[in-house]
């Protein structure tokens, strides 16, 4: 790349008790492409106090290599520990570029490990290429509120950092590709851990609602009127055995919790049906979902933007058409 000597895109891999997250998974899908058109190799990496089972994973997903960090300190997410072990394994192999999952944790340890190195992160990115006149990858990521996307490059530091949110690229097994394990030891010193996991509690909300794992979503929005109404969507939803989402709208006026949020400042989802209901379309919504294989929308209002995005559009009142719609569902189910 250019005058820099850094070689190959990383992914990093995060992991939740041993096995990895699906963003890490879905990441080696733009790192292949990355790495094709730079002419160099994908690399995983993965920190664990085991990490077995998450290898087991990577291995499905075509990387060249899987740079392996086990010990008793990367058990849980430390940004004290992950940032010093990664720190140690870009100044050994200088990758040209590292992908990160936009989670909770990666949008921590990103920015840490790029003031780190000292070079440049692209944050929440929502899509990704290879500039070969430059040499850059170029990061797409909404701005300003999510009213105009911007591609933004690393011109003068290596490596680039980015963090890509969960659902944006879908995971893409390769198979009959085997990559070789490389097991770094690296211990940090514990005057380096400056903070100490006391207690981890999982939310409830967080194990009932997997947006970013789920093949239909039932979304509603500001049409919806009022949070009674939502048993509409839940009904929809439970008869196809999807699950519910909501637009920022619906969230901010109290009808259901953030968790169920779709959207710029929520999850970003790609299922394979995406049914939108009472949903006008803001950027900040598409944005979250517009990765869906097949969108439904539901609007009484012909203008509504989200209808630019749908591949079927109903025009009509979510309250008559939701019920006759779920009904239909359970008939064609019984029969």
């Amino acid at each position: 790349m250019g005058e820099f000597a850094n070689r190959n895109i990383w992914v990093f891999i995060e992991t939740d008790e041993g096995k990895a997250k699906s963003v890490g998974l879905e990441l080696l899908n733009p790192g292949r492409m990355l790495a094709n058109k730079a002419g160099e190799e994908l690399v995983a990496v993965v920190f664990g106090k085991e990490n077995t089972a998450a290898i087991a994973q990577i291995q499905e997903y075509g990387a060249d290599k899987i740079i392996s960090v086990e010990g008793a300190e990367y058990e849980k997410y430390s940004f004290d520990a992950y940032t010093y072990a990664m720190t140690a394994l870009v100044n050994q192999y200088a990758p040209s570029a590292i992908l990160i999952g936009a989670t909770n944790n990666g949008r921590d340890f990103g920015p840490r490990l790029s003031c780190r190195l000292r070079t440049g992160l692209t944050a929440d990115c929502t899509g990704l290429d290879y500039d070969a006149e430059s040499g850059n990858v170029a990061w797409t990521r909404p701005a300003f509120g999510g009213n105009l996307m911007a591609c933004i490059m690393c011109p003068d530091t290596r490596p680039q950092i980015g963090t890509v949110r969960p659902g944006v690229f879908k995971k893409a097994p390769v198979p009959d590709k085997h990559a070789d394990v490389i097991s770094e030891k690296i211990s940090v010193p514990a005057d380096k851990i400056r903070v100490r996991l006391v207690e981890s509690i999982r939310e409830a909300a967080e194990g009932m609602v997997n947006l970013e794992d789920a093949e239909i979503i039932v979304s509603g929005g500001r049409g919806m009127g009022a949070s009674e109404n939502f048993k509409l969507i839940e009904e929809l939803a439970d008869a196809l055995g999807g699950a519910v989402g909501a637009s920022r709208a619906a969230v901010d006026a109290g009808w259901i919790g953030h968790a169920h949020q779709v959207g710029q400042t929520g999850k970003t989802v790609g299922p394979k049906l995406y049914i939108a209901c009472g949903i006008s379309g803001a950027i900040q919504h598409l944005a979250g979902m517009s990765g869906s294989e097949c969108i439904v929308a539901i609007n009484q209002d012909p203008e509504a933007p989200i209808f630019t995005m749908a591949d079927y559009g109903i025009i009509g009142n979510v309250f008559e058409v939701l019920p006759a719609l779920t009904e239909e569902i359970k008939t064609l189910k019984r029969g």
